[in-house]
């Protein structure tokens, strides 16, 4: 019998005779969010759209939303949602979302997704958005962020409990020392934790209110993570 294949078999074709729709992935830093994102990417053929990436894209080029939100964040200030909101329909409104797309740390409030929701509404065709949180074990995430450790010189990445190198503290490839980001620091993911869970939990509550909401089991491999998030859409496609 043959192996049945994986959903993000990379040498497989785009499967462009679905239509996903908007698509929101949530869960916490390190969660596999972005690994999932370029999984489905591939799969379906949708793009992937990062509110970060449509920031910095606007400031280099000096749109005009770009122009404001440059000044807004020299003073450190957060971009405010009118700014967020008019970029997001601004690559919403380009030929190759029509068929869906995997929003990216969009929408992190109740009022964006109320917005996005109004947005997908004024434009006929366009399905509403469905929200997919990937739980992961708070202490196997820990281990996940906490235990990181990459090499300053190849960027080799390594981790202290799941993919240790061959000798403590040193890349395999070159023996460069290897070196754990601030961010990947306890404390600093303890609060970054603390700040995912204020701002989501009300756009998780709204999208459970809608019945466009589900989750699934982050703890394990990244193919069967990823198999059951295609499922999940397409079941709730289809009601």
């Amino acid at each position: 019998m043959s192996e049945r294949p994986s959903p993000t078999d990379t040498g497989r074709a785009a499967d462009t005779t679905f239509a996903p729709g908007p698509l929101l992935l949530l869960g916490p830093p390190g969660v596999g969010k972005g690994t999932q994102s370029k999984n489905i990417e591939r799969l379906w053929g949708i793009p992937q759209i990062s509110t970060g990436d449509l920031l910095r894209a606007n400031v280099v080029q000096g749109t005009s939303v770009g122009k404001v939100a440059k000044e807004v964040m020299s003073h450190g200030d957060l971009v405010p949602d009118a700014l967020v909101n008019e970029m997001v329909a601004q690559r919403l409104s380009q030929p190759d979302t029509a068929r869906g797309y995997i929003l990216d740390g969009f929408p992190r409030t109740f009022g964006q997704a109320e917005w996005l929701d109004g947005w997908l509404k004024s434009h006929a065709g366009s399905p509403p958005v469905i929200a997919i949180r990937i739980r992961v074990n708070y202490n196997q995430l820990l281990r996940r962020i906490t235990g990181r450790r990459s090499c300053p010189a190849c960027q080799a990445i390594y981790n202290v409990y799941l993919n240790p190198p061959e000798n403590e503290g040193v890349c395999n490839v070159d023996g460069v020392a290897l070196i754990q980001r601030a961010d990947d620091k306890e404390e600093v993911f303890t609060e970054r934790m603390r700040g995912y869970q204020a701002s989501t939990r009300p756009v998780i509550h709204h999208y459970k209110a809608l019945r466009r909401f589900a989750e699934v089991d982050g703890d394990r491999t990244i193919d069967k993570v990823s198999e059951e998030i295609v499922s999940t859409v397409k079941r709730l496609r289809k009601s």
